[in-house]
């Protein structure tokens, strides 16, 4: 007779450099104890009772983990609950258990979210200061320099605009009506769809068909508001929970019409320009700003300055508002590092735009021995190092982040943000730039 081969309880180490990387990146996290107890912080912000009660949740180590294995791969929510539930080595790296049913989609994603970017910016600058990161990386030689992570939104024109604001204000005027009765309305997103339609497919020389379209809008956009102004007059004296949360959406939602309607009169029907700090790009991510770099392209996100080692880590990520030049980030990145590690760099190289003899100076100020910008700008080679050789080596230096911020952009999801609010956008860039730092340091530990 035949017989069986008994088969080991548990699942055996599998021979694939990709599992030799999510191995180094657990031992990583073992060995600073506080990453895990910050993320615990962050998911017991949400519970309104004692933390000791109720059904165990996922830790704080497990939804890092989950994190991390998200951005590095940029599945969905979906894909990772699939992942989790199908492969062993997954569910060994994020600590499931063989013998436990898989977490959902949901259960992921709500975990997830809770992340804070203040505990992530701790968590990195843990990291990059941990004895494995300081053996690669002492800091002492940096290269900066900036970058845009658009948005979670479609491009932005006033008549899609004013069509996000009909629509949003028509749904909430829905539920206003099934919570409470009020049906003083009418709905014009039919007719408002097909005025946007119009203006998008007109030709650019049916400078009235347009105008006549934008008119419309404008008219649909304003009775709108005027149903929602009576439906918050109607549901004043509503003591529920639900209702008043609908309130401050349709009031918020009111106060950006508005401004919608604005800027789209003054653009379209008086022919001015309006200041990008003025416009609004989108009524759902209001953070967003309008941002154009060196005359190119026009991007709708936020402005992120990145500072990276000789050893490929990202030492710092400052995620800005506005648009500012980089000129006004210059100095503040080195006091941000120097306040991180200790001491200003010895050594940092900047892109050309960075550059100013003021930034110069301070920069010299704060203890930086050698500065390099990539072009001069009228400043002296020897006023910002000490040998000419020192210039062109930082030079070839600097280049590095462009590298860098590609790799950022096309393997961790700092092309485009796919997370919602502004804090929410903050965090989802630092988690990205925290699973790049975890797998640099996998590799200088399986090289």
């Amino acid at each position: 007779m035949r017989h069986s081969i008994q088969l080991s309880l548990t699942a055996p180490a599998i021979d694939h450099e990709h599992a030799a990387e999510l191995t180094a990146i657990s031992e990583i996290l073992d060995s600073e104890p506080r990453i895990a107890r910050l993320v615990d912080q962050d998911l017991l912000r949400r519970c309104k009772t004692n933390a000791g009660t109720g059904r165990p949740g996922l830790t704080g180590d497990q939804v890092l983990r989950m994190a991390v294995v998200r951005q590095m791969n940029g599945w969905t929510f979906e894909e990772l609950a699939f992942h989790l539930a199908d492969s062993l080595s997954y569910r060994t790296f994020c600590r499931v258990g063989f013998l436990h049913k898989s977490p959902s989609k949901a259960t992921i994603a709500e975990n997830i979210k809770l992340l804070r970017e203040k505990s992530m910016a701790k968590i990195n600058t843990m990291l990059v200061k941990s004895a494995a990161a300081r053996q690669l990386d002492n800091g002492e030689t940096v290269r900066i320099d900036s970058t845009v992570v658009r948005s979670p939104i479609h491009a932005p024109t006033d008549s899609s605009l004013l069509f996000d604001c009909v629509r949003v204000l028509a749904r909430s005027l829905r539920r206003v009506e099934k919570w409470t009765g009020f049906d003083c309305f009418h709905v014009h997103i039919k007719r408002a769809k097909r005025r946007l339609i119009e203006i998008q497919h007109a030709k650019p020389h049916e400078t009235r068909k347009r105008s006549v379209g934008y008119r419309d809008l404008l008219t649909l956009a304003e009775a709108t508001v005027g149903y929602a102004a009576c439906a918050l007059e109607h549901t004043a004296s509503e003591k529920s929970e639900a209702v008043r949360r609908l309130r401050l959406k349709m009031e918020e939602t009111i106060e950006l019409t508005a401004r919608v309607m604005d800027q789209t009169r003054r653009r379209i029907i008086d022919g001015q320009t309006v200041p990008a700090t003025e416009k609004v790009v989108s009524i759902f991510e209001t953070h967003t700003d309008v941002i154009v770099k060196d005359n190119r392209e026009t991007y709708y996100g936020r402005k992120i300055f990145l500072t990276g080692g000789k050893s490929g880590l990202i030492l710092d990520c400052a995620v800005v508002k506005g648009n500012p030049a980089d000129s006004a980030w210059t100095v503040p990145m080195i006091e941000r590092h120097k306040k991180n590690f200790g001491a200003a760099p010895l050594q940092a190289s900047y892109d050309g735009a960075f550059a100013s003899k003021e930034n110069l100076a301070k920069a010299k100020e704060l203890g930086v021995v050698d500065m390099c910008f990539a072009k001069r700008r009228g400043i002296a080679v020897l006023d910002m190092v000490r040998e000419t050789w020192i210039y062109k080596k930082l030079r070839a230096f600097r280049a590095g982040i462009e590298s860098i911020i590609s790799w950022l952009k096309r393997s961790f999801g700092l092309s485009r943000c796919v997370w919602k609010s502004a804090e929410s956008f903050v965090a989802y860039v630092r988690i990205g730039v925290l699973a790049a730092n975890l797998l640099i340091l996998a590799r200088h530990r399986l090289a």
